[in-house]
């Protein structure tokens, strides 16, 4: 029988992947790692509700205490870029720093398990003529994940499963129902847990970052108003900027050295290339030459024509078919053949 460790957070995703593979013979055992401090967090109700899931099935359930890494990992890592003007995206560093290497590095040491499965949207295949597992996007498109899954390496690919990959979220429901589950009718998850736990982005930044007030202006550098943290603010926004114009003003940039945050029309906020740094070729090893592909430059956006250069130490530029809005430092750009993840990265600069 094969034996499987399922990270369950509570939700109906990662409840019916555990029962999904429970009813396909699997022996399950499931994990749940506890991820943020202090009582009536988001992890507190999602630690029971995974509890309960395992008691109906029978199957053991594991806690891991993953709050300092959690903190060490994603919060000083979010606090650090905010307070440098950019905009992190946590969500694939937790993937690979807090989750699947834990979980995989758990299940192998603690329980004797090479395999590990959780919720995600994504599907994973191996394709022998490169000898690589590749990423690709679940059938299910408005809830593909894969968009956050890039920084995965190929050991973590080739230890992992994802049953809901193959299904559309309708039909994960009904067969939470089908199974009994107690979150086959849990809402779902609408922000970031950070969001969640703290009511808003603001507010959980507010507790570690102190706002300081400066002034907003436009690339010439005159000022047209005033904001209350550069930390508030991000690339692409419009609403909230309190200045009466003409015409409908976008930050365009952020400068937390000077302490300001820089205002531009819609124009000013389309850029042709961005250069993007931290980057795992996934499915493909890396090229040496440029390469054709579609590009995601945020999680909901659609995949636009993009040529990927290398460059040196893990970057690549990329230069769009057409500008695109709203290029975010921090954000993750992850570019596509078809529906397999090629590779990602976080984007350093606007070209």
């Amino acid at each position: 029988m094969h034996k499987v460790v399922v990270g369950l957070s509570g939700g109906v995703d990662s409840s019916t992947a555990a029962a999904i593979l429970h009813d396909r013979g699997y022996e399950v055992v499931g994990l749940t790692l506890w991820l943020m401090k202090g009582k009536g967090q988001c992890c507190s109700e999602g630690m029971v509700d995974a509890a309960a899931i395992c008691e109906q099935l029978g199957v053991p359930h594991h806690i891991v205490d993953s709050r300092e890494v959690f903190e060490a990992s994603i919060i000083n890592y979010l606090v650090e870029g905010y307070s440098t003007g950019i905009t992190p995206l946590p969500c694939s560093a937790c993937n690979k720093s807090v989750k699947f290497g834990p979980m995989v590095q758990y299940a192998r040491e603690q329980l004797g398990i090479d395999k590990i499965a959780t919720g995600h949207y994504a599907q994973i295949t191996y394709d022998a003529e490169s000898g690589r597992y590749q990423l690709r996007r679940a059938v299910d498109r408005n809830k593909d994940q894969s968009y956050f899954l890039y920084d995965l390496t190929q050991d973590l690919l080739a230890a992992s499963v994802f049953p809901l990959g193959e299904y559309v979220k309708a039909e994960t429901r009904q067969i939470a129902t089908k199974f009994g589950l107690k979150t086959a009718d849990k809402p779902e998850s609408q922000d970031l847990c950070l969001v969640e736990s703290h009511g808003s982005m603001q507010s959980f930044l507010d507790k570690y970052i102190t706002p300081k007030k400066g002034d907003i202006v436009d690339q010439q550098g005159q000022v047209l108003g005033q904001h209350d943290g550069v930390h508030h603010y991000t690339i692409g926004q419009r609403k909230g900027l309190g200045i009466a114009a003409p015409e409908p003003l976008y930050v365009v940039g952020l400068d937390a050295v000077m302490n300001r945050v820089i205002v531009g029309d819609r124009n000013c906020a389309d850029k042709s290339e961005c250069t993007v740094g931290r980057v795992n070729w996934v499915s493909i090893t890396e090229p040496t030459a440029p390469i054709r592909a579609q590009v995601q430059v945020r999680y909901r956006s659609a995949g636009v024509g993009v040529t990927v250069i290398p460059l040196k130490n893990s970057r690549v530029k990329l230069v769009f078919e057409e500008p695109q809005f709203s290029i975010t430092p921090g954000q993750a750009a992850v570019w596509y053949e078809g529906d397999i993840v090629l590779g990602g990265g976080i984007i350093e600069k606007q070209n």
